[in-house]
């Protein structure tokens, strides 16, 4: 993330020595968060000031800008920022001092009129209120700034795409023109079949290094067996891939090609390198390689899963999240562990083989139709329940009525792969949802 622009702005007009301690104190936490912050001296307290002050420092380093009405201040102070820095705005209110006397900052109506004119101006902003002691103020603004992180980084964000989807999956694809207007990201194609064959060139000394990284989480892994050398080729070859092209992201083409031609699967690949924070989707799910990597990014980088919802439990009012054989080592119930299989359609390996661990978890997914890209957001806990389904699968019990909630995404169209992570991460993908300014489909009860 670029620099944090802190704004304190007031007029001599109202209380400024006590002002000047609130920009103390709200300096002191932002320092807190960030070492990377531009801020004056004091207060702000006239536009020709304001305007010196932006000239004298370089703007375009700025990723977002605090702007603090410490006290109440007109419109022209904002929208001479507006001039100069086309940055999101994080408009920050303080409480007034004292009541029953003299109206000393007006602070919440400075804030108010910032809002008016961001508003007017179709220009991105959130909005913060209270003092810099406050444990929910630190959150929120903690919580913005780690936000406008993520956003930043995916901007420089390269999905490595290996092979088309599948026919009939349009779920699974992208117009590269839209994704990248909307979120900054770039797709690097790879061709599928030169992956195989060069994946078989590569030396006995690279490919070995991937069947000892999956030994150390893979239980009663048989690494003479020749799907596993398969599998150690390919990862071998793509990893190099990742670091030859700054890759961030997998979304991989996973049938038929891998069992017709290179005779193994692709779920033991995806689960290496989501395991290793190189998320990876399988039959090239694009939006779900993206869905994964904000899961990742919120959760402080636990490892994601993606999977189809196969069955409900109108009883326990659960879901069942399953796919063929992917899933990070980690994500095993600890007293099963992550054992290697075969896949349960087409009889090869290698595959992860496990009932998903128990827990609290976020199902989200990034969705995309003809009117544009939205957010789904979901709550729930992952039971302790045996493995439902050969493959690796999660029994998840939701917030929300089970019935309603499964009409509900599908009168809503949403696609039929879903992300979950370990973590709640509920309030950061609405904040999340607001900053890029897309519609979120919320199935929680707060």
């Amino acid at each position: 993330m670029g620099k944090i622009l802190y704004l304190p702005i007031g007029r001599k007009t109202f209380d400024l020595e006590t002002g000047e301690k609130e920009r103390q104190n709200s300096s002191a936490l932002l320092h807190d968060l960030t070492d990377e912050l531009i801020e004056p001296e004091r207060i702000i307290t006239a536009p020709s000031a304001l305007q010196k002050f932006l000239l004298d420092i370089n703007i375009d380093e700025v990723a977002v800008t605090i702007y603090q009405s410490v006290t109440f201040a007109d419109g022209q102070f904002i929208r001479m920022l507006l001039d100069h820095s086309s940055a999101p705005v994080i408009v920050w209110s303080i409480r007034e001092p004292s009541v029953g006397e003299r109206l000393r900052l007006n602070s919440l109506t400075g804030g108010n009129s910032t809002c008016h004119v961001l508003k007017s101006d179709r220009h991105p902003y959130t909005f913060v209120f209270g003092n810099s002691e406050e444990a929910q103020v630190q959150r929120n603004i903690k919580q913005q700034l780690n936000i406008r992180t993520l956003i930043d980084r995916i901007k420089n964000f390269n999905i490595g795409v290996l092979g088309d989807h599948q026919p009939g999956f349009y779920f699974s694809g992208t117009d590269e023109k839209q994704l990248k207007d909307q979120f900054g990201i770039d797709v690097i194609r790879m061709d599928l079949q030169e992956a195989f064959a060069k994946s078989k060139q590569m030396p006995e000394e690279k490919w070995e290094k991937e069947i000892s990284r999956a030994k150390e989480q893979v239980i009663g892994l048989n690494a003479t067996d020749e799907t596993v050398k398969r599998f150690a080729q390919f990862s071998a070859f793509v990893r190099e891939e990742i670091h030859r092209r700054n890759i961030s992201a997998l979304s991989i083409r996973c049938w038929p090609e891998f069992f017709n031609e290179l005779g193994a699967a692709a779920c033991s690949t995806l689960s290496q390198f989501t395991e290793d924070g190189v998320v990876s989707s399988c039959e090239s799910d694009i939006h779900g390689a993206l869905t994964m990597y904000i899961l990742q990014e919120l959760s402080g980088g636990e490892a994601p899963y993606l999977g189809d919802m196969v069955h409900v439990n109108e009883a326990s009012n659960s879901v069942v999240l399953w796919h063929c054989g992917a899933g990070a080592y980690s994500l095993a119930h600890p007293e099963q562990g992550a054992q290697p299989g075969v896949h349960p359609n087409r009889g090869l390996g290698f595959t992860m083989e496990f009932g998903l661990k128990p827990g609290i978890v976020t199902i989200f997914r990034v969705g995309y139709t003809t009117g544009g890209y939205r957010l789904l957001v979901m709550r729930g806990k992952a039971l302790d329940t045996p493995q439902r389904f050969n493959g690796t699968s999660v029994e998840v019990e939701l917030e929300t009525n089970v019935t309603e909630t499964l009409y509900g995404l599908m009168e809503e169209g949403f696609e039929p792969h879903y992300g979950l992570v370990y973590e709640d991460v509920v309030s950061d993908l609405m904040e999340l949802g607001k900053q890029l300014q897309l519609p979120v489909s919320v199935y929680t009860l707060d």
